[in-house]
């Protein structure tokens, strides 16, 4: 009788569980894994990029180069709020916004200001803050249809996972979307925002060509819209301001025949200011870490660093003077100012929004030791 009494309990207890109107099973759902912004003719357009998860897990019996759909959502409002709105008419299945992992916008939206973007999405409670951030200049649909190599998921493309190539080839230091509110809204803090490209020659499937996603350069802001773009060759100095820098590779000498390459590690960077009668001077201090990738002439270790001392001195000077040319302080120069004397820093900026010129870099010094020389020995004399 007993258990009887369990049986009867139990099937009760399964019946309720399988009444619950809000459950909704994870195939039933379309997961939203990046949001793509735009501003034309007076209306916000929003691109959403679904992929169905069972298609991109990886498992035993995951078939390398398959095809993997993916789906593409365009909606239209006056708000961004609206615009996302209007893509629920046509999903047929509710839409899950947990899994965003990265948010493009486009110039237009980008020289209109990005607050009105973070405003509507970060009031969202499913979109979280640490979603990666880009701009871009291309095609928003294209961009959301580009697969990794093997035809892989955007999930395994440098949109999503921009790690995994700054551990090999460092040079714009990816960025969420937490970290580019706290930089907006800091005054003397400089924000960069990658911006995303497509590259259409560099890689082939047989003869076939395949474009893949690339960071080719940077957008810079004024408060929260933005104002220039620089290249990422023009930025081949600001990338030793970054401490997270993991390695990045120079040519010894920079012009001309190739002598050496070098790879470049854990870079200490200093500025040191000298403020005097109104006017102020900044001295910039690097000791960097290097390993000898490639010797094609027989050169000494203390040459051999002395050359790549100057193409490193070089690099930033000419970083520093393309910024100029934009009004963008790409070596984090005025950030130290408003670090170390707010009150001077206050009182420049109430006459100018950009105070730096080309006597404002008076010294750019650079020590660099090579650490590893490989397989093979170096010349010490």
């Amino acid at each position: 009788m007993r258990k009887l009494k369990l049986i009867v309990v139990g099937l009760f207890a399964s019946f309720a569980l399988s009444g619950c109107w809000n459950a909704k099973d994870i195939q039933n759902l379309a997961y939203v894994t990046a949001i793509g912004l735009d501003y034309v003719n007076g209306q916000y357009i929003t691109y959403v990029q679904i992929l169905n998860f069972a298609n991109v897990g990886k498992t035993e019996n995951m078939e390398i180069g398959k095809i993997i759909p993916i789906w593409i959502g365009k909606g239209e409002g006056k708000t961004i709020s609206q615009s996302i709105t209007s893509i629920y008419s046509t999903s047929q299945m509710r839409l899950f916004w947990g899994h965003v992992k990265a948010i493009v916008c486009t110039e237009n939206i980008l020289k209109r200001g990005v607050d009105e973007a973070f405003d509507a999405l970060n009031r969202y409670r499913e979109i979280r803050y640490n979603v990666l951030i880009y701009g871009t200049r291309e095609n928003l649909s294209d961009i959301f249809t580009q697969k990794s190599i093997f035809n892989l998921s955007p999930l395994d493309t440098i949109m999503f996972t921009p790690e995994q190539i700054y551990l090999q080839r460092s040079s714009i230091l990816p960025i969420n979307g937490n970290l580019l509110a706290a930089k907006l809204n800091e005054p003397g803090e400089p924000a960069m925002l990658p911006s995303l490209s497509i590259n259409k020659t560099v890689w082939k499937e047989d003869i076939k060509n395949k474009p893949m996603l690339q960071i080719n350069g940077a957008y810079f802001f004024t408060e929260t819209k933005m104002t220039a773009w620089l290249s990422e060759e023009d930025l081949a100095g600001a990338r030793w301001t970054q401490p997270e820098l993991k390695r990045s590779l120079i040519n010894v000498p920079a012009d001309g025949t190739p002598q050496a390459s070098l790879v470049l590690i854990k870079p200490h960077y200093k500025v040191k200011l000298d403020v005097r009668n109104g006017e102020v001077r900044y001295d910039v201090h690097l000791k960097i870490s290097a390993n000898l990738d490639e010797l094609l002439k027989d050169i000494p270790i203390k040459s051999l660093e002395e050359k790549a001392e100057k193409v490193v001195r070089d690099q930033i000077v000419s970083s520093y003077v393309k910024g100029l040319e934009k009004k963008v302080d790409v070596l984090k120069l005025d950030e130290i100012l408003y670090r170390d004397h707010p009150k001077i820093w206050h009182k420049m900026h109430r006459s100018q929004s950009f105070t730096l010129i080309r006597e404002s870099l008076r010294r750019v010094d650079v020590k660099i030791n090579l650490v590893n020389t490989g397989k093979y020995k170096a010349r010490k004399d």
